[in-house]
């Protein structure tokens, strides 16, 4: 069923709100209903560094005392944290609690619910009414002062009289103890006890749905207690069910009586009625000499026996079954576990272990930073969003307590007056809703979504309530003030809560499924709810399919039970199961998990093709729950939804399954995980996946930079170890030629020799750092090397600059200080560079597959950082010097050949801006601007090393090979070999001319 809606007009939305006065009543008895004894008083808190601890005396137990603090964006404080045990117990000791208060646990993967116990029984089938058929129990009973009996009973609800379960006769009181029921009108089986003859009201216990459910009856002599207890809930209970003797006190039931299963005694052990007999089935039938405990039922539901005082155990042997009754053998699949929850012994302050359904005092945890903005949120002037719905009324139609979660025991029409007036002021708001409002609307929704249906009346409004919960939650995620979010983030722990309290509140909706209904679907724009039942013993070896219709090309988003799974259901005998789906538009959801929807449990890798940027939702969210017996079933699951990739045009974008994990990181509400997901097909548009499990589940969305291919990173390789063994060799030329040659000492040429030495180092070490990557200190030592001669590399190329700028422009400054500050420059700021991001950052230091530094992290700015700085000084630089030279070219054009023609002069100012370039680029290093353009193709990649590997071979031929520095110098040292020759030989002719001792030694 689908359901149509609009948003209303604001001119309408006056009369529209008016007419809500009429719940005003219902919303002031709201107003009251809500814990009197915390009314004007403080909770008892401890507060510590870090943490807060709040006691809440009420006992509950464990799941609904960890429901009140999650209600609180709180949680049960954990035992393995031994500072939280101290000041958990220095609270309660401080306030007296009892010995025992519950402790939080850290749930299991995807939040998966105990093994649940199966359970073989013989069934009893009586099939239609009849005065025929009837079961007896050779048992003995002895004087019962209380009684509880309980069973497991499939009604007919094809008929509407009623029906005796079972009845006990003494001599004294036919009808001494019995229990009788009738479908009624309104679709709930009501139940009547009859104890010495007394009769009790017919109470509605669960519904008319031809469904097993498990019924207790419990009596007490004292005060004639009685109770009536429907899968695990009680249903309805008073006293004075009794008849009294000589002194009014209430009887116990007789001893020795006849009990009769499937009829209505009118006489000891016969006389039977058809309109009154039994119709349908019974098993599990058990009988106790006491009065059990409500724990002590929901044990017995959840088929743990209870020993004690068992006075007649379900058993075919002691059964006189009529011969028209059918006794067949089936395993059933226990309704619930009785779990033991942690609990912490005051006392002591030790931790121990007790039924989770006891009732204790607990303790909210909160984290201090979380707890004093909550406060702060909550302590801001009364609720713009409030205010305006009050206004419109003209009356206090919503009181402030309500978003505080102070309500306790809300009822189903209230809650669904407060959701129909947000749904009518939340569109119309002109203005944001404020961080108070949604924090308040978030924390009024998780109340909602645990609400129980107490009778016929709430039932029938159970669809109208999740339709409006649904409403609010699909407009309020519609908030797209990232800023709103962000403040209320930590304290709901992101929007992902909202999806986990809708997915609670659509399980609640199979209450309304019958056999004559059995699906229910409310589509809303970005949201969509399906609650299905599944009759499996119907079913046929096919897969069971939830989709939400889309008139996209890549079809709709789905989810499905695979033809596997629904066989494996039957053969584990269960006959009927509830899926539940729900599905979130990739338009509202993902964009409320900005920043959430990047962290992943799984973080991708780059490789030689392609650097990993980021992770990103990049589809509808769509989840799947099936469920028997109010349990969750474990099943596996494929689904397929549409992704989106435009925002990525010139990256690699890769599709991965996922699905949102709470348990891990809960302070944080979870992340997406990949565990038990993997992809089945991938299409441009869409992906289909598969999980072993079931979830929330998305596409994510792994974006990459593309950088190259393996055959591509082996040319680069290759390219870059022949250019760097060619720069390097004609680096160490150039280095020796400075020495040698005897060229004169200058700043120009002491700064060239550093800026050799550095860039011959530096090269040296790039080409055999792949040889280091085996030996992790190895490739640890070449990559503190490789920083610190790049960085004074660069250093002594900002250097060159400084030092052609002083010659272009006058700079105030003596040469031997100039050189102290080119030191200083060239050597003492790479190491005091590579110094610091050593200390600060020694374990992100190296990158995982190179001897180099780590650019997943912010490492790399200590390299990139400086060199963009280098590269902005040294163009500005290269900038004047040729405006200068090209100014003076021009002068001495005009100068020295006035009559040239103009072709001749603008070739000359050509060669005169061309020259400082060419000259200029690879000494100042601006050939590294390159290395900016490479991520748009592999062809600047190829640019980029050819330019900087044959950096060195371009410095040898300029500076060295056509410098007349070291030309002259060249030129001088033949000279003066030459003029040595000549005296040498001219010695030899004139043995009396000898040359000087000192002049013999050099030659």
């Amino acid at each position: 069923m689908a359901w149509q809606h609009s948003r209303p007009k604001y001119w309408f939305l006056s009369f529209v709100i008016g007419s809500l006065s009429r719940t005003l009543l219902d919303f002031a008895a709201l107003a009251e209903n809500h814990t009197a004894k915390d009314v004007g008083a403080a909770p008892a808190t401890i507060t510590t560094s870090e943490d807060v601890y709040e006691l809440v005396p009420g006992p509950l137990d464990w799941w609904r005392a960890n429901r009140h603090c999650e209600q609180r964006f709180a949680q049960l404080p954990l035992e393995a944290r031994a500072r939280e045990l101290a000041s958990t117990s220095r609270l309660l000791r401080t306030h007296h609690a009892q010995s025992l208060v519950w402790l939080g646990e850290r749930e299991a993967f995807l939040r998966k619910p105990k093994q649940r116990r199966t359970h073989t029984a013989p069934i009893l089938v009586f099939g239609n009414k009849t005065d025929t058929k009837y079961v007896k129990v050779l048992a003995d009973f002895p004087m019962m002062p209380a009684v509880t009996a309980c069973a497991r009973v499939q009604w007919d609800n094809k008929t509407q009289e009623i029906s005796t379960i079972f009845s006990y006769a003494v001599p004294a009181f036919i009808n001494e103890f019995q229990l009788r029921g009738f479908a009624g009108e309104e679709g709930f089986v009501r139940f009547a006890i009859i104890v010495h003859g007394h009769h009790s009201p017919y109470l509605p216990a669960f519904r008319s749905d031809g469904q097993w459910h498990h019924l207790c009856v419990t009596w007490r002599q004292q005060n004639g207690t009685w109770a009536v207890y429907a899968d695990g809930k009680k249903k309805a209970s008073a006293a004075g069910l009794c008849a009294t003797g000589p002194q009014l006190v209430c009887q116990a039931i007789y001893d020795h009586g006849t009990f009769i299963i499937g009829q209505d005694q009118d006489s000891l052990g016969g006389t039977f009625k058809e309109k009154e007999s039994f119709s349908g089935n019974i098993t599990d039938l058990n009988v106790w000499r006491r009065e059990l405990s409500s724990e002590q039922i929901e044990r017995v539901r959840s088929c743990y026996p209870i020993e004690h005082e068992l006075i007649f155990r379900w058993d075919s042997f002691i059964l006189q079954i009529e011969p028209t009754v059918q006794k067949v053998t089936a395993q059933f699949l226990c309704p619930g576990p009785v779990e033991e929850c942690r609990v912490l012994e005051v006392g002591s302050g030790g931790v121990g272990y007790t039924s989770c359904l006891r009732s204790l005092p607990f303790v909210c945890h909160y984290k201090k930073d979380v707890y004093l903005l909550l406060k702060k949120t909550q302590s801001a002037s009364s609720s713009p969003l409030i205010s305006r719905v009050n206004a419109l009324a003209n009356a206090t139609v919503i009181p402030e307590n309500v978003f505080l979660g102070d309500v306790r025991d809300m009822s189903i029409p209230v809650a669904a007056s407060v959701l129909q007036a947000l749904v009518m002021a939340l569109p119309e708001v002109g203005t944001p809703v404020e961080p108070a409002d949604l924090l308040g609307v978030v924390q009024f929704l998780k109340q909602v979504s645990d609400i129980e249906v107490q009778d016929q009346e709430q039932l029938e409004m159970l669809e109208l309530l999740s339709r409006y919960y649904m409403e609010v939650t699909e407009r309020i995620l519609e908030e797209q003030d990232t800023d709103k979010w962000l403040e209320i983030s930590q304290i709901i722990r992101g929007p992902m809560t909202l999806v986990e309290n809708l997915d609670r509140m659509a399980s609640n909706l199979d209450q309304l499924l019958s056999a004559e209904r059995t699906k229910i679907t409310i589509q809303h724009r970005t949201i969509g709810i399906e609650v299905r039942k599944l009759e499996l013993s119907r079913q046929e070896s096919s897969s069971d399919v939830y989709l939400i219709q889309s008139q996209d090309a890549a079809g709709p988003d789905l989810i499905e039970i695979p033809p596997e799974e629904v066989e494996r259901l039957k053969a584990k005998g269960l006959r009927r199961v509830t899926a539940i789906n729900t599905w979130y538009s990739y338009s509202s959801l993902p964009r409320s998990l900005t920043g959430g929807s990047t962290v992943f449990q799984d973080v991708a890798a780059s490789d030689g093709g392609r650097k990993y940027l980021s992770t990103q939702v990049g589809s509808s969210v769509i989840s799947s729950a099936l469920r028997s017996d109010y349990q969750e079933i474990s099943i596996s699951v494929r689904y397929r939804l549409k992704h989106h990739t435009q925002g990525w045009p010139d990256k690699l974008v890769e599709p991965i399954c996922a699905f949102w994990n709470f348990s891990i990181s809960p302070d944080t509400g979870g992340m997406w995980s990949t565990l038990g997901c993997s992809i089945i097909m991938s299409h441009v548009g869409s992906t289909s996946c598969f999980c072993n499990h079931t979830t929330n589940f998305a596409v994510l969305l792994q974006v990459y930079e593309v950088q190259r291919s393996s055959g591509e990173e082996l040319t680069l390789k290759t390219l870059t170890f022949i250019g760097c063994g060619v720069s390097f060799c004609a680096l160490m030329v150039t280095f020796i030629l400075f020495l040698a040659v005897g060229v004169p000492k200058s700043e120009r040429t002491t700064v060239h020799k550093n800026l050799v030495f550095a860039l011959a180092a530096a090269e040296a070490l790039l080409m055999f750092s792949e040889l280091a990557k085996t030996n992790q200190a190895l490739c640890f030592a070449v990559t503190a090397f490789l920083h610190l001669f790049f960085m004074a590399a660069f250093s002594w190329m900002l250097v060159e600059g400084l030092l052609l700028w002083s010659k272009v422009v006058a700079v105030n400054m003596s040469e031997d200080r100039r050189m102290k500050f080119y030191y200083v420059t060239g050597w003492g700021l790479p190491v005091i560079i590579v110094a610091v991001t050593l200390a600060t950052s020694f374990n992100k230091y190296v990158a995982d597959k190179h001897c180099w530094l780590n650019v997943q992290t912010d490492i790399i700015w200590a390299f990139v950082g400086p060199v963009l700085f280098v590269l902005t000084v040294n163009t500005f630089v290269l900038v004047r010097v040729v405006m200068v030279t090209v100014s003076s070219a021009r002068r001495r054009s005009k100068m020295l050949t006035p009559s040239s023609s103009l072709e001749k002069q603008i070739a000359i100012q050509i060669w005169a801006t061309a020259k400082p370039i060419l000259v200029l680029l690879p000494v100042l290093g601006l050939t590294w601007v390159c290395g900016v353009l490479v991520h748009l193709s592999i062809i600047w990649a190829h640019i980029f090393i050819v330019l900087n590997s044959l950096q060195g071979l371009y410095i040898f031929l300029v500076y060295a090979i056509y410098n007349s520095e070291v030309r002259h110098a060249i030129q001088r040292m033949k000279e003066k070999k030459k003029a040595l020759s000549f005296t040498y030989n001219g010695f030899l002719e004139n043995p009396v001319c000898a040359p000087p001792p000192d002049l013999q030694y050099i030659i």
